[in-house]
């Protein structure tokens, strides 16, 4: 009975812990092929990616926008069969699938992200799981990280001091500061100073790169701008080779190459 109940536990453990497994899939074309590990956490678009992927609905597709330094993108279902030259669409608006956007997936090199139209006409920011982009991005120094940053921060800041900082504010320093009172003085400023400070950070807006952001834009490289932007789903894990080779094609004034890169098929690998 004993060695029963062990043979069941152990056929249910084997049979859980391959459920739980993060699928990889391996996207192939013409130019070889890229393999991905899909993240559990964004599940929306996991497992719409992998229904699709399943039904062959990517097979056939391009890569029809190539921005070198940028990002690779394709999977539209107006790609397939395009003539040379025609202007690809954006996609398939009946895919679309809620955002899950993540603080701690960014924009590193191989990232397999969803697009999705602007803010103006899709406030809700869902994304269009038809197709999908890779980015390649570039290389960035700790100094170029350091002044993005900055760039984000500065006008925040300066917003916060100026509306901390009132006219009633200014004046009662003022009016402290003549009459000799530095202790209230001293006082009042360090309210004002702890505010901002407060203010700041908490604004969800200012921008800091985690340690893992910085490890990752200095060395393998990415595209920092789109961060919190777009939803994340995957990552490169082979073919990085591919990326380059595909980013580097030559294109048209639609960003699409020259010479077609076509989508042979997405498969589902087993882990």
């Amino acid at each position: 009975m004993t060695k029963t109940i062990c043979l069941f536990c152990l056929f249910l453990f084997v049979v859980l812990s391959g459920y739980s497994q993060s699928k990889t899939v391996e996207i192939s074309t013409n130019m070889g092929n890229m393999k991905f590990k899909l993240y559990d956490d964004t599940p929306k678009h996991r497992d719409a990616f992998l229904q699709l992927a399943r039904d062959g609905y990517y097979n056939g597709t391009l890569f029809y926008r190539v921005i070198e330094n940028f990002l690779i993108q394709g999977g539209s279902k107006s790609s397939r069969n395009a003539a040379p030259g025609k202007r690809i669409g954006y996609g398939d608006p009946d895919k679309t699938v809620d955002d899950e956007i993540l603080k701690h997936y960014f924009h590193k090199k191989g990232a397999l992200c969803a697009p999705r139209q602007p803010d103006e006409i899709n406030p809700f920011k869902q994304s269009d799981i038809s197709q999908f982009y890779i980015i390649e991005g570039k290389v960035y120094s700790p100094g170029e990280l350091d002044t993005m940053e900055l760039a984000v921060n500065r006008p925040i800041r300066n917003k916060i001091v100026n509306d901390v900082m009132s006219p009633q504010v200014r004046e009662e320093l003022k009016k402290l500061k003549e009459e000799k009172k530095t202790d209230e003085f001293r006082e009042l400023a360090q309210q004002v100073k702890d505010k901002i400070e407060a203010e700041y950070n908490l604004n969800p807006k200012v921008l800091v790169f985690t340690a893992q952001q910085r490890e990752a834009y200095t060395t393998t490289g990415g595209y920092p701008d789109l961060d919190g932007k777009f939803t994340i789903f995957g990552e490169c894990i082979s073919g990085f080779e591919v990326i380059d080779k595909i980013s580097a094609l030559k294109t048209d004034k639609n960003d699409r190459p020259l010479t077609d890169v076509k989508i042979i098929s997405v498969k589902i690998l087993t882990n």
